[in-house]
């Protein structure tokens, strides 16, 4: 089914790349990220040109739920004792420079744009709600401690960010994509230097941001190994009762509602690409509890990557390829980290210090926990003597049953019972199979 934002937006076509060209900027990638960078630099008085693999905005951005908070979960507490206050302050602040730009791009859009708190809730554990507050209190931001939330659960109380942001983003990037030059179904082979090489053209570019998703050279970077992706699922209801404000449940279980219009939209059921997970079962199975007399008009699912250490990477590629940017591992917070992306690139391609260009850094050390586990997953996914492999690094894949696809527990690529690629970071469709489970 579709996203509800897929049904009732609309966006432009745009030719795909024929022949050669150049630009100042090339941005590769037409989410929202890669639309925003390339508006901000255009804004500067840059020549963009956007290449995008399909069509812009049909990934991620068009399953997202739409968000745009710098509530990132419980995660100032962590940054806080792992970064420092300076450190997790800047993270904060990147954030709520990204929301209030967005707020003033979306000044003059009709978007349905609504300013609305956000909150994160427990079910259970109202210490780590106190943590979090102790945390922010430090940073000097005004989050408050509720106990009495509209939801059809019982919960141990939630964190509250006053003012933050919802909106349509199909809307919202209509308007955006008017003024760029972008070529759809361009998708970008390989880079030699500084120029992007396609299936029937090429572009020549004096800098370039890649901002598809996962970064799509092979392993160059290692961001192979510096990001998991992972599955999250959506559904949105006709007939419940209204809530407002938004709201997301604590790990593992939280699920995550809001309003759109007269919908409903309850998020949730979510798993490590490859992995066994609740998906939609969880979403369908709690509406039917707790909202019997709700009906489900769409139902979508996206794919996030995740960093090492919860902060995307931002900034330069490589330092072998200079010249070369990239923008990735959003952690699910896309909406928000988008616009955070597109600023600090902005003013790294303008020649101007940030004080966001180290903590986000794509060169940070990748000592974590989680590079353990990616690489864990890598090696026993290689070793499976599984015929079905995926043409990225040569994982084994797993059947998705409730999506009907092959995903690759490795690195997140996905693929239809046919072998069309659904979802990178391959670039390529794998052989049909003669059948599946």
């Amino acid at each position: 089914m579709k996203s509800i934002w897929t049904d009732t937006g609309h966006l432009p076509y745009f030719p795909p790349l024929r022949g050669k060209t150049k630009a100042d900027i090339l941005v590769i990638g037409g989410g929202m990220a890669g639309l925003l960078i390339a508006c901000l630099l255009k804004q500067e008085g840059f020549d963009c040109v956007v290449a995008e693999a399909n069509t812009i905005a049909s990934g991620t951005t068009a399953n997202t739920t739409a968000k745009i908070t710098a509530q990132h979960g419980l995660i100032y507490h962590r940054l806080l004792e792992s970064l420092g206050l300076e450190q997790a302050k800047l993270y904060l602040q990147a954030n709520l420079q990204g929301l209030e730009q967005l707020r003033r791009l979306a000044d003059n859009i009709d978007c349905d744009f609504q300013n609305q708190p956000h909150t994160i809730y427990s079910v259970e554990d109202s210490a780590i709600l106190e943590w979090e507050l102790s945390a922010l209190k430090q940073l000097g931001y005004p989050a408050e401690l509720v106990t009495d939330l509209p939801l059809p659960i019982e919960t141990a109380g939630g964190i509250r960010f006053p003012h933050q942001a919802q909106f349509h983003p199909l809307k919202f990037l209509d308007a955006i994509a008017q003024d760029l030059t972008i070529y759809e179904n361009t998708r970008i082979r390989s880079l030699s230097g500084l120029t992007a090489l396609a299936d029937h053209g090429s572009i020549s570019a004096g800098q370039i941001v890649i901002a598809t998703h996962f970064p799509f050279p092979r392993t160059a970077g290692g961001y192979f190994a510096k990001l998991y992706q992972q599955r999250s699922y959506a559904i949105a209801l006709e007939n419940a009762p209204r809530l407002d404000g938004m709201y997301l449940g604590t790990p593992p279980d939280g699920l995550s509602f809001r309003m759109a219009g007269d919908r409903l939209i309850l998020g949730g059921g979510g798993h490590r690409t490859g992995k066994d997970g609740g998906g939609w079962q969880v979403l369908e199975d709690f509406a039917r509890v707790h909202y019997p007399d709700a009906r489900i008009t769409h139902r979508w699912a996206a794919q996030d990557c995740m960093s090492l250490d919860q902060i995307p990477y931002i900034g330069p590629f490589r330092s072998r390829t200079p010249g070369v940017y990239v923008a990735t591992g959003f952690n699910k917070w896309g909406m928000t980290t988008s616009m955070a992306a597109a600023m600090l690139l902005r003013d790294q391609i303008l020649g101007k210090p940030s004080p966001y260009s180290e903590l986000f850094s794509p060169a940070r050390s990748v000592l974590h926990p989680q590079l353990w586990v990616n690489l864990g997953e890598a090696v026993g996914n290689y070793l499976s003597l599984s015929p079905r492999r995926c043409p990225h690094l040569g994982c084994a894949l797993q059947w998705n049953a409730q999506e009907r696809s092959w995903d690759c527990p490795c690195h997140g690529s996905r693929f239809d019972p046919q072998g069309k690629l659904l979802d990178t970071p391959a670039q390529k469709s794998r052989e049909p199979d003669s059948g599946h489970p």
